[in-house]
């Protein structure tokens, strides 16, 4: 019997999303071998689709490079307070680790195909502090930062942006956390430079109550990166496409806004399933990514 399945007969099977039937219905060896191919029509789109480590937040940085390398993803979002290696379970991935620890480190990212482009970062109040994690990012290749820093730290921290050439995004979490206002944001931005934008998480504008694709038009120009979620009534991480989210329309908004960067896959793991369920968020991610480089192929090359 052939069992051979072509990409475009896996596409043409993923289009029975219109017909109320998921990706979670399909093979997990199917899904396995699609995901092992990344999401390539994003990248035609300009789109960088990583996975956030804090989607694999029980394991340690290690174990977790080795989850985003079998997603077939290139990227990786780090956070700063994630266990390093199985192995020594006191070593924490952070702005901390000795330079053995940061070698080793650079080696496990480069020998599994990943780049550490990011890192969600605590304690970006006080200078000294700050460029300790400035310092620790440009020694390990990142572009940007994440965080939620004090208002009251921006000046401060937009002069090392300008300086160590790092971008900052600045995260929103669910309503009434300080930035979970679209407006409040917009008003720090205002009168900074382009390096510090918006990381946003679109799980937690679903619950605030915020419309995404209408909430991230209000940030055009300044979006640096996502924390991508789709979530259900109950606020819960769902595969992408079957929750709330409007994850189309929020690609959609992208190519609209000639968006160029990170997109990163933040999953709460909730279930033994969830790592496939990660697995169907990037299927529908580059499902959706095919779609749009089909619907405009002279610009998306």
């Amino acid at each position: 019997m052939n069992t051979t399945i072509t990409r475009r007969k896996f596409l043409e099977t993923t289009s029975v999303f219109g017909a109320g039937i998921g990706l979670s219905s399909l093979p997990t060896c199917l899904l396995a071998a699609e995901t092992t191919k990344g999401a390539p029509h994003a990248e035609r789109l300009g789109w960088r689709l990583a996975c956030n480590a804090y989607s694999f937040n029980k394991l340690t940085f290690y174990e977790t490079i080795d989850k985003v390398a079998a997603l077939g993803l290139k990227w990786i979002v780090g956070f700063n307070w994630q266990k390093l290696d199985p192995k020594t379970p006191e070593a924490i991935f952070s702005e901390r680790m000795s330079a053995a620890e940061r070698q080793e480190t650079k080696k496990r990212l480069r020998d599994a195909g990943i780049k550490l482009v990011a890192c969600y970062c605590r304690d970006l109040a006080h200078e000294d502090v700050c460029r300790r994690v400035f310092d620790f990012a440009r020694e390990m290749g990142m572009e940007m930062l994440d965080g939620e820093p004090p208002v009251e730290a921006f000046d401060m921290l937009d002069k090392l942006c300008n300086e160590y050439q790092i971008n900052l995004a600045v995260h929103n979490h669910t309503k009434p956390s300080k930035y979970w206002s679209p407006e409040t944001l917009l008003g720090i931005f205002q009168g900074r430079s382009q390096r510090i934008g918006a990381c946003c998480d679109t799980g937690h504008w679903t619950r605030s109550g915020l419309p995404s694709v209408e909430t991230l038009a209000k940030f055009q120009g300044r979006v640096l990166t996502f924390d991508l979620k789709d979530v259900n009534e109950q606020g819960a991480c769902m595969p992408f496409g079957t929750g709330k989210g409007d994850i189309r329309g929020i690609l959609k908004e992208l190519q609209r806004q000639r968006f160029r960067g990170v997109v990163g896959i933040e999953y709460g793991l909730r279930s033994p399933e969830a790592e496939g369920e990660i697995a169907q968020c990037v299927a529908f991610f580059e499902k959706v990514a095919q779609e749009l480089c089909d619907s405009c192929p002279a610009k998306s090359k």
